[in-house]
């Protein structure tokens, strides 16, 4: 399903240089308009993880060409608001953009419509500035202090260039919230794309828990680890690396196996046959739990974020559920909680069906978003054109 409007198409993305969240999105946006040229700051995605942009020529910023760009690409954000405003889209009717940092800053006319797909205003700009500080160890001292001089602008370029958008999309209710927040600016609901195609349902379930993400502190795999240690009779399988994983191992119990990066094959094959998923962050949208239902897989998650809008929870007493459940919530980040979370779905999960959960994550297919994405795209394409026909007629 693509558009054959006559128009010409750019898509603005953050950086190229993983194929990860934000890039799984981009690759369905580049199938709906195929015709789209692509702007990104930078563009230094692998040989093997460029199949997704086809055959496009990247247009990419001044930072690109900058020292240690490669790497070091993130101590380069205060270049960035500048770098971004230098592309030159004049030439374009309809501007996309794909931003969780700086992308919607994009310089653009009143006879240009530019739509906005928003992951989040920046994060490490706002609500999570301290968390961000104090994790990177910039929280004191003459260099955090800089930083936070740099994240004050950052937040006052970041404001005053949500009026260069005409619409937003949020990536969930949660980021919808934070738009608002930040903003003052309503926004539309279209949840990313999760390649449940890719995750087979498994239906014999073993006795064994899982949790899959990458080891930095905000993924709060420490907690789980820690409360399945003080659970030796249950098993868990840990499936992900990164800089926390040394001390994370430290921690582990003998009933806790920490595989380190595994492959999609394992990873697939652990959640088909684990007794439920562990999920304790709190993200914007969270992949991993619909991936872990595509698979029949229960989720046991932190009831905070995108988790509250992706898994059905396990009534309390005296509710009457909606639709069948496909997990539970515990209500804060910590070992007791989690502990709490894994006995009430020892007494009362087996009446999560596995069915349930593969139906639940289906949702979220990607050509469900995009259906929704084209539609929007669409709708406000025709509506921004009838002002514009009707002062040519009159």
């Amino acid at each position: 399903m693509t558009s054959q409007t006559p128009r010409r198409v750019a898509i603005v993305h953050d950086w190229l240089v993983t194929y990860a969240g934000a890039e799984r999105v981009l690759a369905q946006m580049l199938l709906c308009y195929p015709e789209a040229d692509l702007y990104s700051l930078i563009d230094f995605l692998p040989p093997e993880d460029r199949g997704f942009i086809g055959n496009r020529t990247v247009t990419t910023s001044f930072i690109q060409r900058l020292p240690r760009a490669q790497k070091k690409y993130r101590t380069y954000l205060p270049l960035m608001p500048l770098a971004i405003e230098q592309f030159d889209l004049s030439v374009y009717d309809l501007v996309l953009t794909s931003s969780h940092a700086v992308a919607k800053g994009v310089l653009t006319g009143p006879d240009q419509l530019h739509l906005c797909l928003c992951y989040s205003p920046i994060r490490y700009a706002w609500d999570l500035q301290h968390q961000y500080l104090l994790g990177s160890g910039l929280s004191t001292g003459m260099k955090g202090w800089i930083a936070k001089i740099i994240l004050h602008y950052i937040r006052l370029w970041d404001n005053r260039t949500a009026f260069g958008v005409d619409e937003f999309m949020a990536i969930s209710r949660y980021i919808a919230r934070r738009i608002y927040k930040v903003y003052r600016r309503g926004s539309t609901v279209i949840y990313p794309p999760v390649d449940v195609s890719e995750f087979s349902m498994g239906t014999s379930k073993e006795d064994f828990y899982v949790t899959a993400s990458r080891m930095v502190p905000y993924k709060k795999i420490d907690l789980i680890v820690a409360a399945f240690t003080a659970m030796p009779d249950k098993r868990l399988v840990v499936i992900g690396d990164g800089p926390d994983f040394a001390k994370i191992k430290a921690r582990a119990g003998v009933n806790v196996i920490l595989l380190g990066f595994a492959e999609a094959t394992v990873l697939r094959d652990y959640l088909q046959r684990a007794r439920a998923f562990v999920f304790a962050a709190e993200e914007d949208f969270g992949i991993s739990p619909l991936e872990a239902q595509a698979c029949g897989t229960p989720v046991i998650a932190f009831g905070q974020g995108g988790a509250l809008e992706t898994i059905v929870p396990l009534p309390e007493a005296g509710q009457i559920p909606l639709r069948p459940p496909t997990g539970l919530f515990f209500a804060e980040q910590s070992e007791a909680a989690i502990i709490a979370a894994v006995e009430r779905f020892e007494r009362e999960g087996d009446v999560i069906q596995p069915t349930a959960c593969r139906v639940n994550a289906m949702r979220f297919a990607p050509e469900h978003f995009r259906a929704e994405f084209i539609d929007f795209v669409e709708r406000h394409w025709t509506a921004f054109q009838l002002p514009r026909t009707r002062s040519k007629s009159s």
